[in-house]
């Protein structure tokens, strides 16, 4: 599980040179604009077959609304073309199997399983630190908002370094304390960097919690953002993320850089990562 977390979180480099000068009637500068899929939401359309890589947008009664042919046609451009790890057999796969009636498969702005990662800049005790904000789209009402659903930082992370330790066999209550009124607790918080030893083993932590705490008790000062990524679970039998690319070329803007299939168990496992439930 380790070893997927931590390529489901790194990032692979690509590239695409521009092999026409233009695209319809636009001319290269203004066809690298149109082609360019510089907003989240046209990253939604283009996918969908909603929108073609000129900006012309679709709707239900058009033809070419949804249409396979274009839709397999455009998914093509949404793929970071420089990037080596994702295999030409698995984006051909993912490619047929999300145009392919009458499965095919289509993003929902306000559906669930799909998560913003937000990497930011804080201040943690007058400390520069990195956080990582972990956000989804919730229903209130008659419209929608982006809520935390997780959070990560190493620090918070050290804070439970002994949950792990099996081979502990000197941080323990004994288990006759009751019968002396757990009077031995004080041992327990004679250091404080020791108090994880004693929690349950099934213990799992809740850095949201701590998170929460830490600003309210104004030890921890947001600063500023430095980069956001997604991640998309609503294709069955699939991962992906889609990242930001800022090049001056047709293959730019929010693309798909990162893809793995992966099966039902698997992706519950991931989605555990960006979202606190447990």
């Amino acid at each position: 599980m380790k070893r997927i977390v931590v390529f489901l979180l790194g990032i692979l480099p690509l590239a695409l040179c521009a092999q026409n000068n233009t695209i319809g009637d636009f001319t290269r500068d203004e066809s690298v604009f149109y082609a360019q899929t510089k907003q989240v939401n046209q990253f939604f359309r283009r996918f969908n077959g909603e929108e073609d890589a000129t900006g012309k947008r679709y709707y239900s009664k058009d033809a070419q609304f949804r249409d396979p042919k274009a839709r397999k046609k455009y998914l093509n451009i949404l793929f970071d073309k420089s990037n080596g790890g994702i295999s030409s057999s698995d984006k051909n796969s993912f490619i047929n199997q999300v145009v392919t009636k009458p499965g095919a498969s289509f993003l929902d702005f306000h559906g669930k399983s799909w998560y913003a990662e937000v990497s930011c800049n804080f201040s943690y005790k007058k400390e520069k630190v990195n956080l990582i904000l972990f956000l989804q789209i919730e229903k209130q009402d008659s419209g929608y908002k982006w809520v935390f659903s997780n959070v990560f930082f190493d620090k918070f992370n050290s804070f439970f370094s002994h949950l792990n330790d099996t081979s502990n066999t000197t941080y323990f209550l004994h288990p006759l304390s009751h019968e002396l009124d757990f009077m031995n607790l004080n041992k327990v918080f004679r250091d404080p960097n020791d108090v994880d030893y004693y929690v349950e083993r099934n213990y799992e932590p809740d850095q949201m919690s701590i998170f929460i705490m830490e600003v309210k008790s104004g030890n921890l000062k947001f600063e500023s953002v430095n980069d956001v990524k997604f991640h998309f679970f609503q294709v069955p039998g699939w991962y992906f993320e889609v990242s930001y690319f800022n090049r001056n070329d047709y293959n730019s803007g929010w693309l798909i850089s990162n893809l793995l299939k992966v099966s039902d168990k698997d992706k519950n496992i991931l989605i555990r990562h960006y979202t606190h439930a447990k």
